[in-house]
């Protein structure tokens, strides 16, 4: 089927909308929807997808209407990128409802499903890549903890792209960021939430942000907010990450009302108990601890010839005036960060074990309890698959308490597009 011109696909939406409405939906003002229709200056075609989606929604507000009726899901978000849920966590905590799902590795939709059994009430698909941005459902909210690999952003225009179609292609093309991007352009959530490493701030001299940051507010139009958060605040580990959030309108979003205990938890505090205290849990049994001897099982403390080539490492390193070597961790301390390469040696975060002893590794478990998630999650794959996934997660309570500021200014919006008289409410159930 041939898609209709953009401003074919505008004058339908006329015949529904208001320009402030429309305006709203796709992120310009409302001079800018003038334009386009009084063909003073052309549609952009990357607005296909927004205006097919707005248009849409005349079959799915009797949907949307029961939904809110019936005392459904207050909101519904996508999960991109999903590794095993953290992100999506935080916000179901507060009443959400995932409607679909996008990871790639097997290992982590192995432990997804297990986490949420969604079963059939939405896709859970592979790539994002390859997938239509068209067919990802509506929803109100987007997360994503896209990949940040490196790319150049040699030759990046500084001619403003604003209504050029599909301008951010120029210069993200062949990132992960770039389906985020389509999937927005082409979907027009209320709010977006984005995580990365803190180095994404300085990569190639901040270029790499920068387009980041034009693609967002220039090119699709979001008011955008961002901030570097350190999990220490939640967990007992020095983990800091940048969180980019946006909205489709104006708000009065201030980071100022985040919730950051001064003095967080410590390293004590997330430990198998060894005093008789360790919950028995049935998905782990004894897997990682030992209920009968009450001790961390005996495979997580490091062999001989691994701690001696521990020291020596460091050691080599100390008297060469570098600072690489072990983190040793004490149950007052505040660990490194954990990596995904933990499964290697363990060496960002040794626990100390008496001064006769050999340092252990932390167990999955105890990995687990150090990025927020409960004592209810389950690991259903290796140690090694379990390291790898923790190590790429995020802090779960950082997720909750950001997406706990986010919402009163996502439901504003979604309030301010209810149906006003005849009109369409432009956040949409499917």
């Amino acid at each position: 089927m041939t898609l209709a011109a953009p401003l074919e696909l505008l004058r339908q939406a006329r015949a529904r909308f208001t320009q402030r409405e429309i305006a709203a939906h796709v992120g310009k003002d409302i001079k800018t929807v003038r334009r386009w229709e009084q063909g003073a200056t052309p549609c952009p075609a990357m607005l296909e997808p927004a205006l097919r989606d707005l248009l849409q929604g005349n079959a799915r507000r009797d949907a949307g209407s029961a939904r809110k009726a019936s005392g459904a899901a207050p909101f519904r978000f996508v999960d991109l990128f999903a590794g095993i849920g953290g992100i999506r966590m935080g916000f179901e905590t507060h009443g959400g409802e995932c409607v679909f799902t996008s990871e790639w590795n097997d290992f982590s939709t192995r432990t997804y499903r297990e986490n949420y059994p969604d079963g059939a009430s939405h896709a859970l698909i592979g790539d994002i890549v390859s997938f239509p941005a068209e067919d990802v459902p509506s929803h109100d909210v987007l997360l994503g903890g896209f990949p940040c690999q490196p790319f150049s952003i040699a030759g990046v225009s500084k001619k403003n792209a604003l209504g050029r179609p599909h301008g951010f292609k120029c210069t993200t093309q062949g990132t992960l960021f770039f389906d985020v991007a389509r999937i927005i352009a082409a979907k027009r959530p209320a709010a977006f939430l984005l995580e990365n490493v803190k180095n994404l701030l300085s990569h190639d001299k901040g270029r790499t942000f920068d387009v980041i940051l034009q693609t967002l507010r220039d090119e699709l139009g979001y008011e955008v907010h961002y901030r570097v958060i350190d999990g220490q605040h939640f967990t007992p580990q020095h983990r800091e990450r940048i969180i980019i959030v946006g909205f489709r309108g104006k708000t009065s979003f201030s980071w100022d009302d985040l919730r950051l205990p001064e003095h967080g938890p410590r390293l004590g505090s997330i430990l198998h108990r060894t005093d008789g205290g360790e919950p028995v849990l049935p998905w782990d049994h004894d897997r990682f601890f030992d209920h009968t001897a009450q001790r961390v099982q005996p495979k997580y403390t490091l062999t001989s010839n691994l701690w001696t080539y521990l020291q020596n490492y460091a050691e080599k390193h100390r008297a060469a005036g570098n600072g690489f070597g072990f983190g040793m961790a004490y149950p007052d301390s505040v660990t490194r960060t954990l990596s995904a390469r933990y499964h290697k040696d363990g060496s960002e975060i040794l626990v100390h074990q008496g001064e006769s002893l050999r340092p252990r590794r932390l167990t999955p478990r105890e990995c687990a309890r150090l990025m927020g998630f409960p004592d209810t999650f389950r690991i259903p794959v290796s140690d090694t698959q379990a390291y790898r996934q923790f190590g790429n997660s995020v802090v779960m309570p950082v997720m909750r308490e950001v997406a706990r500021i986010m919402l009163p200014h996502v439901q504003t919006l979604l309030a301010e597009e209810a149906p006003r008289g005849s009109k369409q409410a432009l956040s949409l159930y499917a």
